[in-house]
């Protein structure tokens, strides 16, 4: 022991120098940026670093190839996957999940070649219904400090495009769908960044009135009733962004025969209802997120879509569980709803998924790992992305990658088809949705519970939807 510890510090001493009091104060004296900059040894490995890092993207020169080669397209099970979204520049991620989670189905159900539902129909709702539940919110918190710290979280992003299930369950099941053609995209439903400025401005304007007139003592049925005249103004912006939706339409599709069938007139509701079909409400939020107690159901304060509605809630299992509950759906020939973080190991000009794809350490001779709890706790992970899981490989009775039908275009990935590696899934995947059959009754019963709350700034709701 004696002999070890010794030598540790003998290593020790070369490798930083020897340590003085300055060194131990909290400011960063010149001396010591100096010798932190002396410290790195401008040898061929480092210079060929430089070189390349200088003028490459970092990306394509920490790629492992190595994990490149032994990935394969051949999964044992999937289901058919016709036609690919492109969510383009927005952070409708979320909405595109479900609703391509739904037009399979249409697409199977009338035999068709190809099927896309209008996501610009949902958003124009969603961002109406949003709006609405920010000025109720400011209303409600009128009395609060202008710097308490939920309200300054609403205040920073008032009407984002971002997303959860819940919020898709709400908007189809009050506003219905449409067909794509019957409300296709616009420049600024596809990229919506300078919208969402004008929205941002115009929302905090009428926050500010709010708040003053709350301020001069005005009821909360006037303040009500000039929010009436403030959502007039977003209701103009939505439309003159998207057009107007559409509020009957007639509908009728020909088969890979080519036989077309009789014209229908439906309303978005009916042609949700009669068309689609899904009953949305039996399907159940899961989620892995090891930084909360398993085995309890939970709820993210101020996260509803609609000012009636509950807050976005989960219940929050080990990750074995989740992932098992998910392949048993999806072997069942349920597509499954899935929101991740593609921020890591993610290779989207091929479309795959897989840990270790990257290797920054190589590259930079430093080691950044760290365990999933610790990336969450320290913002280095959020569930950023929502994508549907279509097909699984299995080896020996376990999976060994999954098939993902993403919203990224077909330019991506294999004609917009991504492959997730089985360790990219624990690593990564953070909640799913599943028809209730799937869910153990135990885990059933959890749903039931009074949700705990947890605020907007829990891991958990981070960047959701981005």
């Amino acid at each position: 022991m004696f002999r070890f510890t010794t030598c540790f510090v003998i290593i020790f001493a070369v490798t930083v120098g020897v340590i003085h009091a300055e060194d131990l104060q909290p400011g960063l004296t010149l001396k010591q940026a100096q010798e932190l900059l002396s410290s790195i040894q401008l040898d061929a490995r480092t210079r060929t670093a430089i070189n390349a890092v200088t003028n490459n993207d970092i990306r394509d020169l920490a790629l492992n190839r190595d994990v490149l080669a032994v990935n394969d397209d051949i999964f044992s099970f999937k289901l058919p996957t016709k036609g690919i979204t492109d969510q383009a520049s927005s952070g409708r991620c979320w909405m595109f999940a479900g609703l391509n989670l739904m037009r399979q189905e249409v697409i199977k159900k009338y035999d068709l070649d190809d099927f896309e539902l209008s996501q610009s129909y949902l958003a124009f709702w969603d961002l109406l219904e949003k709006s609405n539940v920010f000025l109720e919110y400011i209303i409600e918190t009128r009395d609060r400090d202008i710097l308490d710290r939920e309200l300054d979280k609403r205040l920073e992003d008032p009407v984002g495009d971002g997303g959860y299930w819940d919020y898709v369950v709400n908007i189809v099941e009050k506003y219905g769908v449409v067909p794509k053609k019957f409300m296709d995209e616009t420049h600024s439903s596809a990229n919506t960044r300078r919208m969402q400025q004008i929205l941002r401005a115009l929302l905090l304007r009428d926050a500010a009135t709010l708040r003053s007139q709350a301020a001069q003592g005005k009821p909360v049925e006037e303040l009500r009733a000039g929010k009436s005249a403030m959502l007039q103004d977003v209701m103009r912006v939505l439309v003159i962004n998207y057009g107007m939706p559409p509020t009957e339409f007639e509908w009728r599709t020909t088969d890979s025969t080519g036989k077309a069938d009789d014209p229908v007139i439906y309303t978005p509701q009916k042609f949700y209802s009669d068309v689609i079909g899904a009953d949305l409400s039996n399907y159940v939020s899961l989620a892995s997120y090891p930084i909360h107690p398993f085995g309890k159901n939970y709820s993210i304060n101020t996260t509803q879509s609609m000012a009636d509605k509950h807050d976005v809630s989960f219940i929050n299992i080990d990750e074995k569980q989740m992932k098992g509950i998910a392949l048993a759906a999806l072997l069942d020939s349920n597509r499954v709803w899935f929101g991740c973080d593609m921020s890591h190991d993610v290779y989207s000009k091929k479309g795959l998924m897989v840990k270790g794809v990257y290797n920054y350490e190589e590259l930079f001779g430093i080691d950044i790992e760290m365990t999933k709890t610790e990336r969450l706790n320290f913002r280095d992970q959020s569930s950023n992305h929502a994508m549907v899981l279509t097909g699984v490989d299995i080896m020996d009775g376990k999976p060994r990658k999954w098939l993902v039908e993403n919203s990224w275009g077909k330019e991506r990935g294999d004609n917009g088809l991504f492959t997730m590696s089985d360790d990219w899934f624990d690593e990564y995947v953070l909640n799913v949705i599943v028809p209730k059959q799937y869910v153990p009754a135990k885990i059933m019963a959890i749903a039931d519970e009074k949700p705990t709350p947890l605020p907007i700034w829990d891991p958990a709701w981070r960047d959701l939807g981005f």
